[in-house]
C-alpha cells in the first residue's frame, strides 16, 4: 500500500495540488539541512525519513510513519533517509471541530504533552491518503470527493493515537490553546523587542507557567522561540542576496550586530558570511548533481 501513496505522489508532485489543504514532497538528492515554519499540520511519510529539530526538541519519520504538529513553530529540517516522499495535510480548524462534534464523545485522554507526535500509519489510513493524493489523476472529481476523503482521513487520525492531540486542538481556552496564541502572536510580532511578561499576557498565565507549558510544547523558552524566527529570516535574506548581515541583522530586530553574530555563529556553527557561502556553495553542487 504505501509503494501506491508513493506512486501517486510521485505522478503529481511537480504539478502543484489541486486538492485543498493537500502538498506533496519528494527529495531524491542530497539537501541542506533546511529551515521551515511549521504550520498545525499531519505529514504522511511514503519513502524516506526525515529528522526535524525544535530547541530542545527532536525526531525522526520514517516510511509508513504520521507526524502531527500542532502548533507554528520554526523547525530545521534533516533528509535522512533518500528518496524522501510524502503527503501533508494542512490542518482546518473547522472541518475538525465538526468532526469531533459528530463522533460519541469518548473517555478523556492526556495528550502528548509536547506540540509534537509520531505514530505508524494503519492500513486504513495509508488507504484514505493515497485516494485523496489519486484525485489528481481525476481533476473532475476534486471537487465532488476532496472534502469527503479529507473527512474520512481526519476521522482515522481521531481514533489513531494522534486522536488526544487533533481533539486538544478543537478546544478554546485551555493551556495548549494559550500556548497555540501566544506561539502566533510571537510569529507575527518576532521583529519587536518582547518580553516574557508581555507574552505571558497575551496567554492569559503567568510567566512560570507559560515558560514550564511553552518549553513543553515547543522545545524551546518564549525568548528562545522568537530568537530561532529571527535567525531563520536573517538566514534566508542573506541566502537570497542583496543584503549584508548588519542589514539582515537590524531587518529581524537586532540592535546589536555583535549579538546577531554571536548568536548566528552558535545556532548555525559559522558566522552569518561563511556560512551563507557554505549554503551557496552546497545548493550549487546539488544543482550541478542533479
Amino acid at each position: 500500500m504505501l509503494d501506491d501513496l508513493e506512486a501517486a505522489i510521485t505522478r503529481h508532485v511537480g504539478d502543484g495540488s489541486a486538492v485543498p489543504r493537500l502538498s506533496l514532497a519528494i527529495i531524491d538528492e542530497p539537501v541542506v539541512p533546511s529551515d521551515v515554519l511549521y504550520e498545525p499540520l499531519v505529514c504522511f511519510t511514503a519513502a524516506g525519513s526525515k529528522r526535524g529539530v525544535a530547541g530542545e526538541r527532536s525526531w525522526t519519520v520514517g516510511r509508513g510513519e504520521m507526524f502531527l504538529n500542532s502548533l507554528v513553530m520554526p523547525v530545521t529540517a534533516t533528509f535522512e533517509e533518500l528518496p524522501y516522499c510524502s503527503a501533508v495535510l494542512s490542518l482546518d480548524g473547522g472541518t475538525l471541530a465538526d468532526l469531533v462534534l459528530e463522533l460519541a464523545p469518548s473517555a478523556p485522554a492526556r495528550p502528548n504533552p509536547g506540540g509534537q507526535i509520531t505514530a505508524p500509519m494503519t492500513p486504513d489510513i495509508t488507504d484514505a491518503v493515497t485516494r485523496w493524493v489519486r484525485l489528481l489523476d481525476t481533476p473532475e472529481h476534486i471537487g465532488p470527493l476532496a472534502h469527503r476523503v479529507e473527512a474520512e482521513i481526519l476521522y482515522r487520525l481521531l481514533v489513531s493515537p494522534l486522536g488526544p492531540m487533533l481533539r486538544d486542538l478543537t478546544l478554546a481556552d485551555t493551556a495548549t490553546a494559550r500556548i497555540r496564541s501566544a506561539a502566533r502572536w510571537i510569529c507575527a510580532h518576532y521583529t519587536e523587542p518582547l518580553t516574557v511578561d508581555a507574552i505571558a499576557a497575551v496567554a492569559h498565565m503567568s510567566t512560570a507557567t507559560l515558560y514550564r507549558h511553552f518549553k513543553a510544547a515547543t522545545g524551546m523558552s518564549p525568548l528562545n522561540f522568537q530568537k530561532h524566527l529571527r535567525l531563520q529570516e536573517a538566514r534566508r535574506r542573506l541566502l537570497a542576496g542583496n543584503t549584508t548581515a548588519a542589514q539582515a541583522a537590524e531587518a529581524v530586530g537586532y540592535v546589536s550586530p555583535t549579538q546577531f553574530n554571536r548568536e548566528y555563529r552558535r545556532t548555525y556553527g559559522l558566522p552569518p558570511a561563511q556560512d551563507t557561502a557554505r549554503l551557496r556553495g552546497e545548493l550549487t553542487s546539488t544543482g550541478r548533481a542533479q
